[in-house]
């Protein structure tokens, strides 16, 4: 039943910013990472950030010095901020959940973000 509804994803030229939103529909139970994974046009996949149940973030090394991860465990939610925005980030963005006890992962539904002048 549990549900990551994604958002904040558009069109945006180089070096400009983003901000996407991931929030569960509920609260998850029991500990949980969350973080971001992308899939590039030519269906390159990468993970992009998490934040270990926790508070340790780890980032792609593409992405460091850029994007910043966040969350909130009230909501059960993470958040991705994106600065100096690269072409090469244009990707569908999937958020995700991952339960510790099994390992299991919950998707958002992506969201598309185009950087191009």
């Amino acid at each position: 039943q549990l549900q990551l509804l994604e958002s904040g994803g558009g069109l945006v030229q180089p070096g400009g910013s983003l901000r996407l939103s991931c929030e569960a529909s509920r609260n998850a139970f029991g500990p949980h990472d969350m973080g971001w994974y992308r899939q590039t046009p030519d269906k390159q996949r990468e993970l992009v950030a998490e934040m270990i149940h926790g508070g340790v973030k780890n980032y792609a090394d593409s992405v460091k010095g850029r994007f910043i991860v966040s969350r909130s465990n009230i909501k059960s939610a993470v958040y991705l901020q994106m600065v100096s925005l690269k072409p090469e980030d244009t990707a569908v963005y999937y958020c995700y959940l991952r339960t510790l006890a099994d390992g299991i992962y919950i998707w958002g539904q992506g969201t598309q973000v185009t950087v191009s002048s």
